[in-house]
């Protein structure tokens, strides 16, 4: 087993990545950029190294720096996350040649899997569903043939992309030459590469994903689907294990498939295999993701395995401890990404100093997360600040707890969507299963119910004004106590609260404003 690793990542996935080294007596190595000095993932590392200004191509995508640590702290392999470097098949190349393992695929797996239009040929030889379209990259001539061949609307997508960039849902011939050009200059811009191609579009589809582990021994198992219906600009918000309208046929077919995939690719560690399914619960090929997703929580619970250890074990060359046999999924988990936007401002990213910060516990409740009270979020990278997962015996206790949780959850200082979720776990089509990927658009577009109006139907919007008013009032007391002369014992005389001590303040407007609450 190794003896140090190295995180080449930053936020809630390093702080969970080195949480699970410390777990198995491995000591982690963090990298931070200018603005991420005072990190948590900084602050719990065994160790932390600076790699560079906050522009991620200079810090978190350098790999000659990166790999320049990894040397000099004496690391025996790098954990990558996701995003950044993950999925950079040079990257994992270049761990090789450095005598360093990289916890994650072969390069030459990435390589198949990582442009969408091989990765659809490879599917295409071994027997895999897809959606019609084309298995490679085509000029705007060509691309113009293929969609009236197969009919529209089409979606154009980037052979390097995802996260919904240089990809464009065009419904006509009209729209072709425009979303063609827009597709092409942004998959340029976001990753170097033009080439798109383009497939049928399936209207109102569900994005279901398969969970698959493969050793280095030649075995491959698949955990289960997460649903992943829930999205906002091709973006996943809200995801949940098993799908509410998989039955068990349904899920073994789709997990043979996806292991079909893995095995097809040559493909070790930890990958996602993702399927559009139509309305007659039809499923395709979509893509593979080569990384831990973001959405792993739900997995790990419940089925009760835990996947980055599991990545660890598998690079440091151990079988898989079970067979397919022996996996079963045991209850419902649900996955909230809480952002630093603002949905009153079309979402847009919300940095800033985090004043004050109420956490959620209780039966449950799960929480990945990256932040803490009075850290500044930056600007310069993605906004998601954790990750917050209910679990229960079935899906209607994960949802109450989930339900429960957002309402303990403060996040003071800047904005986050929250209340989105809320909005989302009270919706009526949600609570029944009926989501699709259109679903959020949907919802979006309707009048968001008032404020002060929660889960169980009451409205305390006059309660929450007095709890506001109250804590910036013990807040502005605060600020006064702090710059108080402090006595020279640190006391105040009749055990009232001293100034100088204004965490004894902020307590003091905690416990009040929860009484109140």
């Amino acid at each position: 087993m190794f003896k140090k690793i190295l995180i080449a990542n930053r936020g809630e996935i390093a702080v969970r990545v080195l949480r699970a080294c410390r777990e198995m007596g491995i000591r982690s190595v963090a990298v931070f950029s200018d603005v991420d000095r005072a990190s948590l993932h900084v602050r719990k590392s065994d160790e932390a190294y600076h790699i560079g200004p906050a522009t991620a191509s200079e810090s978190y995508l350098n790999i000659d720096k990166i790999l320049d640590v990894a040397r000099r702290c004496g690391a025996e392999a790098i954990h990558p996350g996701y995003g950044f470097l993950s999925e950079n098949a040079r990257f994992a190349q270049a761990c090789v040649d450095a005598g360093i393992k990289f916890i994650g695929p072969t390069a030459a797996s990435m390589e198949a899997m990582g442009s969408k239009t091989r990765a659809r040929q490879a599917m295409e030889k071994a027997g895999v569903p897809f959606v019609p379209g084309s298995s490679r990259g085509l000029d705007f001539g060509e691309t113009r043939k293929m969609a009236e061949s197969i009919g529209y609307p089409v979606m154009l997508k980037a052979a390097a992309g995802g996260g919904g960039k240089g990809m464009r849902l065009v419904r006509s011939a009209a729209e072709l030459r425009s979303a063609f050009d827009a597709a092409t200059s942004e998959a340029r811009r976001s990753f170097g590469d033009d080439e798109v191609y383009v497939e049928k579009y399936i209207e109102n589809p569900r994005h279901i994903e398969m969970q698959i582990l493969a050793d280095e021994h030649g075995h491959t198992v698949y955990l289960g689907e997460r649903e992943c219906s829930v999205q906002r600009r091709h973006q996943k918000v809200l995801e949940e294990c098993p799908s509410p309208i998989v039955p068990p046929e349904m899920r073994r077919n789709m997990g043979e498939i996806a292991v079909r995939v893995a095995q097809a690719a040559g493909y070790t560690n930890a990958g996602t295999v993702e399927f559009l399914v139509d309305q007659r619960r039809n499923f395709y090929f979509l893509e593979m993701n080569t990384r831990l997703q973001v959405e792993h929580p739900v997995t790990e619970l419940v089925t009760g395995l835990d996947l980055v250890h599991l990545q660890i074990r598998i690079a440091a060359g151990e079988p898989l401890p079970f067979q397919q046999e022996d996996i079963a999924l045991r209850g419902h988990a649900i996955e909230c990404r809480i952002y630093a936007e603002d949905p009153d401002n079309n979402y847009f990213p919300s940095p800033g100093r985090i004043s004050l910060l109420e956490i959620p516990a209780g039966p449950g409740i799960r929480r990945d997360t990256g932040i803490y009270e009075g850290w500044t979020v930056p600007i310069d990278y993605d906004p998601l600040l954790a990750k917050l997962i209910g679990y229960g015996a079935d899906r209607e206790q994960a949802i109450h707890r989930l339900q429960r949780a957002l309402y303990e959850y403060v996040v003071a200082g800047i904005k986050t969507n929250i209340m989105l979720f809320q909005r989302i776990l009270l919706d009526p089509d949600f609570r029944a299963g009926k989501l699709d990927t259109g679903f959020l658009d949907r919802l979006l577009s309707q009048p968001a119910p008032p404020p002060g109006i929660t889960d169980d139907g009451v409205d305390r919007t006059a309660e929450r004004e007095r709890v506001a008013a109250l804590a910036a009032g013990i807040f502005a007391a605060m600020e006064s106590a702090s710059a108080s002369p402090k006595p020279a014992n640190g006391a105040a005389a009749n055990g009232a609260v001293a100034p100088g001590k204004p965490s004894a303040w902020k307590q003091a407007a905690r416990v009040e404003a929860l009484r109140t609450i």
